[in-house]
């Protein structure tokens, strides 16, 4: 299935953590924290300002990103389990 997000909508595939420590110890499934860092997947077309202007995303698809612990909508597309979140959730882009 192809999705397409809505305006200022950011679609974002989780990027795994690290399985060890850095002491070299495995965390176990249960206790790991949900990563803040993601791939988008897709972008939406864009906001619209005041005068009814397209405002332009400053992200796009491919683009790894940080974003806040509880930002964004789960969602299960295909049966992998993506996030759907507005771009303002989005703290900045990795290099």
């Amino acid at each position: 299935m192809k999705f397409t997000p809505l305006h200022d909508r950011v679609l974002v595939r989780r990027l795994e953590g690290d399985e060890k420590t850095a002491g070299g110890l495995i965390i176990p499934d249960s206790a790991k924290e949900k990563p803040s860092e993601g791939e988008v997947i897709s972008v939406g077309a864009g906001a619209r300002d005041e005068d009814g202007e397209r405002i332009s995303m400053d992200v796009k698809a491919g683009d790894k990103i940080l974003f806040g612990k509880w930002s964004g909508t789960e969602i299960k597309i295909d049966g992998e389990d993506l996030l759907i979140m507005k771009e303002s959730d989005i703290l900045g882009l990795l290099a």
